[in-house]
């Protein structure tokens, strides 16, 4: 590759960052980044009452006929849906539950140490004088101030007493019963008009005092980090007595009111998904959905702010991160159409729960497998490893290995079509069901007339690869939460369309698909057939990257597109030029602020990330979304040394091979470019839109990390098929290779 195409792309590289930077900044900004802002009811008629009850430690794997027989009636009669409750830290305690429902973001109290460690803090206790609600007299909520300001420090964009605010403008009046409760009511000063403790015989008077009430029926703690007080009670003892007050405040609540029950915290130290569920006039047997998931029966913590607001009609800040619930109706309310929802609400549970514990230690083996199998295959490629008799036989199964590697990637999605969760082993079941899917792949890309073709494994995987994540984006993202490679519900970063570590896989594979496929079509059909094959191949990827409605990426378009038209322009043999490419660049550029601006044109509580970066442009605060970010990144790679240094070295290293046709690596290719025209150029593409995407997107180390868990496989797997045919025809043996 000349060098003034290198300088070129390194021209490309530098505009598209300068403003897709913030694109990426604008996706992760706040947890709700990655999604866009649902637009929830503000002037929908109030009818009967809403009672909201908070818990904490509750996952739907505590729920049963006979240990929970409350919760059951509410799931039976209502709906329920597995709760996403990740706060500022990665363990949630009760007072960041309550502080997260006052603001309807992420907020917590203010630790020693992120670690889940820490103890939690103690919640707040309503006065021991409480007046009955209604009459005057707000009384302030203690440590308000330092939660306060605790949650303004963050980059969260969270401010307290969202809810208070909210209620006093519109008028309504709150009764907030227990401790936490107080602190959800609360109005941004700290104060609370109607706080009272949870006193049995008062809950119907105390129930029917204020058109919204907000309960505390107290959390679950049973695996407590050092320094906090452990409970009195057994697990089951702490499960049973919270179903019982939750059982008192359902039967002395208001007829005809809603009744929404909510875990907002942790048990302790170990985070999971919890349970939430609904029941009354708005809410009929079936599974709790919102817009900010997509997924049925799946929601977040901030919906329960939005829809307590919206529920009343009340105005509902742009700024909150959720929307409001509705219910995907079943049915019936029948026991068996019940326990059918809860085994799938245990599924969401138990499955993230799972997964997540297995993701560290599967992205190390997998890595550090690779690393060895490369090893292996450097090996062979200088002649070091087998003799000369069985060579074919080791460049054979070297060819398996890497396919077989190639394949892990999209494995890791199909092994959910099988529920490996249910499993007393979970590591040794998700396993298998990955290795059942990756045999299914290789065997599909090794046997019949095109495994035996140096460009056969790499349609088959990477055309795979490509239509696993296409179909399943395309569909809900269903294949993709609590994989392995996709998307975790407990880190609550996205719930839907392309991530980080989706998006280099996909990307990766549509640009080996369309390398391969282009390379058969010059040799057949000549330049321009290819060209358009691509070009479709490139849109068809960019669509489903980042339709709102499918991949929802911004970050994803701006590192696909200039990867895409080089491959493009290559085929052509169109020369990139200072002009051209100068051209590429700023068109991208445009291309990205063009549909910003589209997206900022629709109302605020409709628009996506992408408009609002245009809304800080004009606000004057783009720029410190861009510093921010690009710190963050910088953290990320210094914080995690050396392994992730590596990524950005990798990077160079291949460009500097591509750039340099004598250096040995580029004459180990040169069989394989011989065989495949345009895999060069597809090389070089790739490394376009990994770099590309490496500098522009939060946490973007993931991205040329995960894409070269495909991408290099399938080089090897190529390149060693042209040893394997030179070694067929008789290739010089060890001793003449010496003798040169």
């Amino acid at each position: 590759m000349p060098r003034r195409v290198l300088a070129l792309i390194g021209l490309t590289l530098v505009a598209l960052v300068a403003m897709m930077s913030a694109s990426a900044a604008a996706t992760a900004s706040t947890p709700r980044a990655s999604v866009p802002q649902a637009s929830a009811p503000r002037a929908s008629a109030p009818a009967g009452a809403t009672v909201l009850v908070g818990t904490g430690g509750l996952s739907w794997t505590d729920v049963s006929e006979r240990a929970t027989p409350n919760l059951w009636a509410l799931l039976r009669d209502g709906s329920g849906g597995a709760m996403s409750i990740r706060s500022v830290y990665t363990n949630t305690c009760p007072i960041d539950g309550w502080l997260g429902l006052s603001a309807g973001g992420r907020a917590a109290a203010v630790r020693e140490a992120p670690a889940p460690q820490q103890p939690c803090a103690t919640l707040p206790e309503p006065p021991a004088d409480a007046a009955a609600p209604g009459v005057d007299g707000s009384v302030p909520v203690p440590g308000w101030a330092d939660w306060s300001a605790a949650a303004k420090a963050t980059n969260f964009d969270s401010s307290l007493g969202a809810v208070g605010a909210a209620a006093a403008a519109g008028k309504q009046c709150i009764v907030a019963v227990g401790p936490g409760a107080g602190v959800a009511a609360a109005e941004p000063d700290g104060t609370v008009d109607n706080w009272v403790p949870f006193v049995p015989v008062n809950l119907v008077r105390d129930l029917n005092a204020c058109p919204i009430s907000i309960v505390d029926v107290g959390a679950l703690r049973d695996d407590v980090a050092a320094g906090e007080q452990a409970p009195d009670q057994s697990r089951a003892a702490q499960v049973s007595a919270i179903d019982e007050r939750i059982g008192l405040v359902a039967t002395a609540a208001p007829n005809g009111a809603d009744i929404i029950v909510g875990s907002l915290a942790d048990a302790g130290v170990q985070e999971r998904l919890r349970l939430a569920v609904a029941r009354g006039p708005h809410y009929g047997p079936g599974e709790l959905q919102s817009t900010s998931t997509r997924q049925a029966g799946l929601i977040q913590a901030q919906d329960l702010t939005v829809t307590l607001l919206s529920a009343r009609g009340l105005t509902v800040p742009d700024s909150l991160g959720g929307s409001t619930l509705t219910f995907d109706a079943a049915s019936g309310n029948t026991v068996e159409a019940a326990r059918a929802r809860l085994t799938r609400l245990v599924d969401y549970d138990e499955a993230s729960h799972k997964v997540h514990a297995l993701v560290p230690p599967f992205f190390n083996t997998f890595a550090y497998g690779q690393l060895v199998a490369y090893l292996i295959v450097l090996l062979v490629w200088r002649g070091k490893l087998g003799s000369d008799s069985s060579r074919l036989k080791v460049l054979r199964w070297v060819r398996t290995l890497a396919v077989c590697a190639a394949s892990v990637p999209a494995s890791t999605f199909l092994a959910n079509l099988i529920p490996w969760w249910r499993f007393s082993m979970p590591m040794l079941s998700v396993v298998v069901s990955v290795l059942l899917f990756v045999a299914l792949i290789a065997v599909a890309a090794l046997k019949g007339p095109w495994g035996r073709t140096a460009w056969g494994p790499m349609v088959v995987v990477s055309g795979v690869t490509m239509a696993v994540l296409a179909i399943d984006v395309m569909t809900g993202s269903r294949l993709q939460l609590s994989s392995l490679m996709g998307l975790q519900p407990v880190v609550a970063g996205r719930f839907y369309g392309m991530g980080n570590v989706t998006f280099a896989i996909f990307v990766t594979a549509a640009l080996l698909l369309a390398t391969a496929l282009s390379s058969l079509l010059v040799r057949a059909h000549g330049p321009r057939l290819a060209a358009i094959i691509v070009a479709l191949i490139g849109v068809g990827t960019v669509l489903v990257d980042g339709a709102p409605f499918w991949g929802a990426d911004g970050g994803g378009p701006p590192a696909a597109i200039p990867g895409f038209a080089y491959l493009v322009l290559s085929i052509l043999g169109i020369a990139i030029t200072w002009r051209r490419g100068l051209i590429l660049a700023l068109s991208c550029a445009a291309l990205f602020l063009g549909i910003a601006f589209l997206d900022w044109l629709r109302p605020a509580t409709e628009r996506t990330h992408l408009g609002g970066f245009i809304q800080s442009i004009i606000d004057g605060g783009a720029l410190d979304i861009v510093i921010r970010k690009g710190k963050q990144n910088l953290d990320i790679l210094l914080g995690n040394a050396p392994l992730t240094l590596l990524v950005p070295a990798a990077l160079l290293f291949v460009i500097y091979v591509l750039a340099r046709p004598t250096s040995w690596g580029s004459r180990a290719l040169q069989r394989s470019f011989q065989t495949l025209p345009t895999l060069r150029a597809g090389l070089v593409a790739l490394v376009i839109t990994l770099t590309i995407g490496f500098l522009i997107n939060d946490s973007g180390t993931a991205i040329p990390a995960v894409g070269a868990t495909v991408a290099v496989p399938l080089i090897v797997a190529v390149a060693v098929s042209a040893l394997a045919d030179e070694a067929r025809v008789g290739a010089p043996t060890r001793r003449d290779r010496r003798r040169r």
